[in-house]
């Protein structure tokens, strides 16, 4: 009878440890902490005990491995603003040669042209450089003007206006096709591509009717500088990138507009580069 009462208490020893409660005695998990303000500390974890844990400046991000470990990564996970310089592009109107910032007006709604140059060349200036692999965000906030031999026009003919960031391997350059400065593709080899134009990122769009009226519209779209914003995301690997722009003008109707031409640039212009680092 002794023998049976000791492995009934030694079997509810067992069942009452197969639960374990932290500030409440009715636990509903192997391991339950109860209370809105509890925490857990790890100090294999810590500052002090692991090189892998960025300190009190910025939190560090715990991960689950394959064994069901609580670990560190082996790279910090954060956020950096790689590139954000003053005014980005040549104010200057350049009409030909390699620092172009005019676009031509054409009649059908493809062909774009790269325009606009950057203001400054170097480090931050006009190129920006990832060391690991990060989920690329960029934004921008691009100028132009609209035309004919040197001043605004009021045709009241309707535009299109496009425009989209291409990335280029080193520093400031337009490319040719097949031009292996350009960035085609994402680091895991997909392609990037809009609208049939390889590297195109961040594409936008607006519409414009100008005039030089007295009526209700009067004076809208009349030698003015406008602004086009644009928004994407791309996976890059490590090397240094520069931003630049293409753009296209197109019109329906071609009649009476003459040479009209578009400058990419004259305001003053943003583009910011964010890198979200991952492993």
């Amino acid at each position: 009878m002794k023998k049976i009462v000791t492995h009934i208490l030694i079997m509810a020893s067992v069942v009452s440890f197969a639960q374990v409660g932290v500030n409440t005695t009715t636990p509903q998990q192997e391991l339950h902490v109860e209370g809105a303000t509890s925490t857990i500390r790890v100090e294999g974890l810590n500052f002090a005990n692991n090189p892998l844990n960025l300190g009190t400046a910025e939190n560090t991000r715990v991960h689950v491995d394959g064994d069901g470990d609580l670990v560190l990564a082996s790279e910090p996970t954060e956020i950096e603003l790689l590139f954000n310089p003053a005014n980005y592009l040549e104010d200057p109107l350049d009409t030909g040669g390699a620092n172009s910032n005019q676009i031509n007006q054409t009649g059908v709604g493809s062909g774009y042209s790269q325009g606009g140059w950057p203001r400054q060349t170097g480090p931050g200036l006009s190129t920006f450089t990832l060391t690991r692999n990060a989920i690329v965000e960029i934004n921008y906030s691009l100028s132009y003007e609209i035309y004919k031999s040197g001043i605004g026009i009021d045709d009241y003919h309707a535009r299109t206006v496009q425009f989209y960031v291409y990335l280029r391997r080193d520093g400031p350059g337009y490319v040719n096709p097949g031009d292996a400065t350009l960035v085609r593709n994402d680091v895991d080899g997909n392609p990037i591509d809009f609208a049939g134009n390889p590297g195109a990122l961040a594409y936008s769009g607006q519409f414009y009717t100008n005039g030089n009226s007295d009526g209700a519209s009067g004076l809208e779209g009349f030698d003015k500088k406008f602004y086009a914003t644009g928004h994407d995301y791309v996976k890059l690997g490590p090397g240094t990138y520069t931003p630049m722009f293409a753009g296209i003008m197109f019109v329906a109707n071609t009649a009476g507009t003459g040479a009209v031409k578009m400058q990419v640039g004259g305001g003053d212009d943003e583009i910011v580069i964010v890198a979200h680092y991952y492993n």
